[in-house]
């Protein structure tokens, strides 16, 4: 008897205030021409100082839990992705099992950067199939407005905040659910996006404060050449692997860093807009939920069908990059 992993629940969160690009250009050297120009993005979410990655991956999860008809309390692991805990420790994961359950479920965060959630999905979908556990629930959730720096032009116009999450479920008797996954890390491009002060490498003091250390760091022009390289290939080796072809490809869900990146994709798989799922304009980047806030848009717009294969494909610090190819539906 073959064991499907399917997503029985989806949820997302943003914040309600909104950083325009006009809003941008009185804080930072910017315009909204060029913003717009190189990357596509309009406007991103932003949390309220108080606002936690816990508090917004709690909203994502009630939404997702409530859509699969399930209780906190039946389920039996969760994973979140983040790379904006709200403390290094204790995990994300286990202050969202407090937040929703009273029941002592098992977990852990999953830093992988914007590729965290299709890394999480392969390992829920994973430890379903072998029948380790029935039901899972996923979580990409990230405030990035706390390690944005907003006195750097090149970064401060990218992120905005948000959080997403999945019910991942047992299902026999169904050809829906996760086909197949694709993980790919090159630790040797790791400095080209990464977060250099806080950890054990440079621990925070004054002079790393001073040198404005504990903000994101990224190398534009060579993670763009990475992204256009690594996506495609993504997508390539994902769909090898469920024993399909891009052709068979109904939807692809590409992570939001890039309008530029991500038309790159469109024109190396010569597909049509209509099968891919863009909203990079009304969000920003917002790493690890930029696929479920996607996903949840392309479902509104009824663009996202059962029975649909569908392909998340994201690329991020690590270097991380991956694939899941999903038949979609209960």
């Amino acid at each position: 008897m073959t064991i499907q992993a399917v997503v029985s629940g989806l949820g997302t969160y943003a914040p309600s205030k909104v950083l325009t690009n006009h809003d941008l250009e009185r804080i930072v050297d910017t315009n909204d021409e060029w913003i717009l120009t190189r990357t596509g993005i309009r406007e991103r979410h932003i949390a309220a100082p108080e606002e936690t990655t816990t508090d917004m991956a709690l909203r994502a999860s009630k939404l997702a839990l409530a859509e699969a008809e399930l209780k906190a309390d039946q389920l039996d692991f969760i994973i979140v992705a983040t790379n904006t805990p709200d403390t290094l420790f204790p995990s994300t994961a286990a202050r969202l099992q407090a937040r929703l359950s009273s029941s002592p479920i098992p977990g852990f965060d999953l830093q992988a950067g914007c590729t965290g959630l299709i890394y999480a999905l392969a390992m829920g979908s994973t430890l379903i199939q072998n029948g380790t556990y029935r039901r899972i629930l996923l979580v990409g959730a990230d405030k990035l407005s706390s390690i944005t720096d907003y006195q750097d032009r090149t970064t401060a116009v990218l992120f905005g905040d948000a959080a997403g999450a999945m019910v991942l479920e047992a299902k026999t008797d169904t050809d829906k659910g996760v086909l197949a996954s694709y993980l790919k890390a090159d630790g040797r491009g790791g400095d080209l996006l990464s977060l250099p002060a806080g950890g054990s490498r440079l621990p925070a003091s004054e002079e790393t404060v001073r040198d404005r250390q504990h903000f994101l760091k990224m190398n534009g022009n060579e993670t763009f050449r990475f992204a256009v390289k690594a996506m495609p290939e993504a997508v390539e080796e994902g769909l090898r692997a469920a024993g399909l072809t891009v052709d068979a490809m109904d939807l692809l869900v590409p992570h939001q860093a890039n309008l530029r990146i991500i038309d790159a994709a469109v024109r190396r798989f010569n597909l049509d807009p209509d099968r891919v799922v863009v909203n990079i304009d009304r969000y920003g980047n917002t790493s690890v939920a930029t696929i479920p806030l996607a996903l949840d848009d392309a479902r509104r717009e009824g663009r996202l069908k059962d029975g649909n294969i569908v392909v998340l494909v994201a690329f991020g610090a690590g270097l991380t990059w991956g694939s899941n190819v999903i038949r979609w539906g209960h």
